[in-house]
């Protein structure tokens, strides 16, 4: 093992950076990886990973970088926990798979138990696992239209929901994400993100009747569409909205749950109970796993209505378990006093580069800084990779900040430092 393989990756300073970047390893690998994966990923910059620990993540060359996107916000309890890595061990060694839609799995029961108890809904709920969030969403999507009978659901301009067919269809973040695979779903409206007037006098008065709408899927914080926070009332207005017309409330918080604003579920700060609630990404701390979970009333599908190969897989179950315990015994507390710290920070930039940084919003560690245009969140996000810090563009012209929830106070100076030198790069072009 060499010296760099015996550093506390974790608590080793980063950025720190030995090669140019990418460095020679990560630049053949690209070369590699070009010959026989689909051109359709959308990589963002030309990052390799080889390890990671806690908020520290170390590619192919040795450098050394810290992480503020956490995998797109799926690493919640950081990199290699090891407590988490030690569950999926003992798991591995017991039982790898059987399949939860067919058989009796009883690590299955555990993790829906462990939602039972933690899901931001004041009565009793059942779940559904899945292997992602696209997944968790056409489950919502099915059932919504099973229990109802109604035909027809409701999203917003800027969300994202997956990939999926029904996802896709409800998702309005990026034309390109359903550029050449129409035509998308029947039955799906959009309205706009924050709008306490368009889905009552444009959709119901002239589009849908509201009582052919089965759902309302809504992001508590919007995602892929820029890190917005809704503003005040507008949730609680969605809520009575639903309640007056006999429509369910979808909470989709694939992104912005599992303690990641500060609180177990982006939900809890606006006082609103959802009907069904998505969960997945950092659900489990990097293992595939995703969850949609509704009222018990709601569940009246019959056996055999939906199921999963793999959803709910032994060793996801086991990562998801670790993790709960881990956000709830601290890891949610410190995103909401670490996430202050780096809001500040980045508060005090904005002030300081008024020109470049239009706004700063977020809760906990779900931050977003939108900038003048794309062209110019796209160089700080490079600006900032070469740096060693890794973020990540949203929206159309915003960065994303989403560390794992184990980042700490100091971690989050030196990245303060850090970005605003790729913002002074970027405004001195």
């Amino acid at each position: 093992m060499s010296e760099a393989e015996t550093v506390d990756l974790a608590e080793a300073d980063a950025p720190h950076l030995v090669t140019e970047i990418p460095g020679p390893r990560a630049r053949a690998h690209i070369e590699r990886d070009a010959r026989v994966t689909s051109p359709s990923l959308p990589r963002a910059y030309p990052f390799v990973p080889r390890r990671g620990a806690g908020s520290v993540v170390e590619d192919v060359d040795g450098n050394r970088f810290l992480d503020l996107n956490a995998g797109i916000a799926v690493t919640s309890t950081g990199h290699a926990h090891p407590k988490v890595v030690e569950a999926i061990q003992r798991q591995a060694a017991e039982l790898i798979h059987y399949s939860a839609s067919d058989f009796y799995l009883p690590i299955y029961a555990e993790v829906c138990e462990a939602l039972d108890r933690i899901a931001p809904m004041s009565g009793p709920v059942r779940s559904f696992l899945t292997n992602s969030g696209t997944e968790a969403v056409e489950a919502a999507l099915k059932l919504a239209r099973y229990h109802t009978g109604r035909q027809y659901a409701i999203a917003f301009y800027g969300a994202f929901h997956g990939r999926s067919y029904g996802a896709v269809t409800l998702g309005a973040s990026k034309a390109k994400y359903r550029a050449g695979f129409g035509p998308m779903l029947p039955g799906v409206y959009h309205a706009f993100y924050g709008d306490f007037d368009h889905i009552e006098r444009v959709l119901f008065t002239h589009l849908v009747s509201p009582r052919e709408v089965a759902a309302i899927f809504v992001e508590p914080v919007l995602g892929e569409g820029g890190y917005v926070v809704p503003p005040e009332g507008w949730l609680r207005y969605l809520r009575e909205l639903c309640d007056e017309h006999g429509i369910l409330l979808v909470a989709d918080e694939v992104q912005s749950g599992m303690g990641r604003t500060g609180k177990l579920w982006a939900i809890q700060h606006f006082g609103v109970e959802p009907d069904v609630l998505l969960s997945a990404k950092g659900i489990a701390s990097g293992m595939p796993l995703g969850a949609m979970v509704a009222r018990e009333e709601l569940m009246t599908w019959e056996a055999g209505a939906h199921g999963s190969t793999y959803g709910g897989n032994p060793l996801a179950c086991a990562a998801a378990l670790a993790t709960i315990e881990l956000v709830e015994g601290g890891l949610a507390e410190n995103a909401a006093q670490v996430g202050a710290v780096l809001l500040d920070g980045l508060r005090g930039i904005r002030e300081r580069h008024p020109d470049l940084v239009a706004d700063v919003r977020g809760l906990g560690l779900m931050i977003g800084v939108e900038l003048p245009d794309h062209d110019a969140a796209a160089a700080v996000e490079r600006a900032a990779f070469s740096r060693g810090l890794l973020v990540l563009g949203c929206g159309e012209n915003a960065i994303r900040m989403s560390p794992p929830l184990v980042f700490r106070e100091d971690q989050a100076k030196v990245a303060l430092e850090v970005f605003e030198e790729a913002i002074a790069e970027v405004e001195a072009r």
